[in-house]
């Protein structure tokens, strides 16, 4: 053997000794990688159990069994159909209003605000839903660095994962919070449609009210303007006085003075309601030029109980939704008590020159867990949780407001519909009792059997009850109109156009 011989053999012993480290070092880490895929399901199961905060609970409302205003002869105290009630407009029979609400749908600047805050929402959604799954990022670099007499290359790249572990329900209470948020704002969503259905069915009317009362003022200034004539004839004839024919120019002067200013207001309401559909004021002067009558209401109409009408009427809704987000969020602030976990690794290349980046001893690696534990905060996680708090108790708070308005709402508007009848009754008689004495003073004026103070006294009746009677019609459709509104009606259809072009 020769005199080199064992030192070989040594060499290669101590090779074989490093090699069985090097082994045994990448065994160690792949056992210890095993048993971290081990634990994560035990980790899993721990963090589906523990959650933050309180469990949300909806509020119980003890709502009235019946309406104080009772049932009158035109309302039904019944379930009312949904369908009929998500398209109340329909019961009106009047096309024009149909198409006008239904364009108001589709051009309202409102609507299109509280569609894109819906977007908005469900956006927030998403991302807070994202903190539950591991996160995943690369990186490339390369750094230059040494000093006057020398420097050197560095290449890396990589992946690296983080996972912070939901074990006390922080995140989960985050995307809990956020999914009430969207719901939330969906109800605003509602919420704009019932309001809007209700403000274009109200312009509708006061376009069609200022109409009428046009044509009752009109029809009266000619009325007028013959009698005028009559008595003018008759004082340069001598046989009538000056006061007569005065009194007479007052009366026709007076309806005159009237029609400009119910022109001025019919001109306002066109406008309005072409602003509500998203256009131009004027767009709709033309459709709506031809006179009509203030669309009748039905002969019945049916009105929910009380507690269905919380149950449907959007803003309630919204409020109990804002209520459930603050509930979650105040278990987002309880979470920050907790220790939080997270699971990081990489794995890379490093190498001091580009040709050297893809080969085996380029490799680098690491993982393990991370635990942040709040020690000392100076009372700021507990003064969170209570601010937390005291916004879940402002939001019972305008729930519980919210109820009382539903129901004060819809109270009033039974009532002023109810009254708004019994009032039409005694004006369609009052209306026809002063049609028979106009005709009937005028034939004795000609026949001479009355002074034409009479012939004038029952012009001016007949004026006053007419448009009286007119303004009646269109403020019992209103009062219909806003007691559809208070019933919580106009949304689940349009609802479901929005949801099916997205926009919800």
């Amino acid at each position: 053997m020769a005199a080199g011989e064992p030192g070989k053999k040594w060499g290669k012993k101590k090779e074989y000794k490093a090699g069985m480290r090097k082994n045994l070092g990448r065994r160690t880490e792949t056992y210890r990688f095993r048993a971290c895929l081990l634990l994560l399901p035990a980790l899993l199961l721990l963090a589906g159990c523990a959650t933050a905060g309180p469990d949300y609970i909806a509020p119980e409302t003890d709502a009235p069994f019946a309406w104080k205003a009772g049932q009158g002869r035109h309302l039904k105290i019944g379930r009312a159909e949904p369908e009929e009630l998500a398209r109340w407009w329909e019961a009106f029979q009047d096309p024009v209003l149909t198409s006008l609400i239904d364009r108001a749908v589709k051009g309202n600047l409102d609507l299109k605000e509280a569609s894109a805050r819906v977007r908005e929402a469900r956006a927030r959604r998403a991302a807070a839903g994202a903190g539950l799954l591991p996160a995943l990022d690369s990186t490339a670099s390369f750094q230059r660095s040494g000093d006057s007499e020398s420097a050197r290359n560095l290449y890396s790249a990589g992946f690296d994962a983080g996972w912070e572990i939901d074990l006390f329900g922080g995140v989960r209470r985050s995307v809990e919070a956020a999914g009430a948020d969207l719901q939330a704002v969906r109800e605003a969503m509602n919420d704009v449609l019932v309001t809007l259905s209700a403000e274009v069915a109200l312009n509708y009317v006061e376009v069609r009210t200022f109409q009428s009362r046009l044509e009752t003022a009109e029809a009266n200034l000619a009325l007028q303007q013959e009698t005028y004539g009559i008595e003018q004839a008759l004082a340069q004839a001598g046989l009538s006085d000056g006061l007569a024919l005065q009194r007479a120019r007052s009366n026709l002067e007076s309806t005159r003075a009237l029609i400009p200013s119910l022109r001025a207001s019919l001109e306002g309401a066109k406008n309005r309601l072409a602003v509500l559909l998203g256009e131009y004021p004027g767009a709709v002067h033309e459709e709506l030029a031809l006179y009509r009558p203030v669309p009748p209401v039905p002969p019945e109409i049916s009105v929910d109980a009380p507690a269905d009408i919380l149950r449907r009427r959007p803003d309630v809704r919204r409020a109990e939704r804002e209520l459930a987000a603050q509930s979650a969020r105040v278990g987002v602030a309880m979470a920050e008590l907790y220790p939080r976990i997270t699971l990081n690794g990489s794995i890379g290349l490093s190498a001091l020159s580009s040709g050297d980046l893809l080969t085996a001893g380029s490799r680098t690696f690491g993982y393990g867990p991370r635990i942040t534990l709040p020690i000392f905060s100076a009372g700021s996680i507990r003064a969170g949780i209570e601010a937390r708090s005291a916004l879940q108790e402002q939001a019972l708070i305008r729930y519980e407001s919210a109820v009382l308005t539903a129901l004060e709402e819809t109270e009033n508007a039974l009532n002023a519909y109810a009254q708004e009848q019994e009032r039409r009754s005694a004006l369609q008689e009052s209306a026809q009792a002063a049609q028979e004495a106009a005709e009937l003073a005028e034939y004795q004026y000609r026949s001479g059997l009355v002074d034409f103070t009479v012939l004038l006294d029952t012009q001016r009746s007949l004026l006053s009850a007419q448009d009286e009677l007119v303004q009646n019609s269109g403020a019992l459709t209103s009062h219909l109109v806003r007691l559809y509104k208070a019933l919580g009606g106009g949304w689940p259809a349009h609802e479901a156009e929005q949801y099916e072009r997205g926009e919800s």
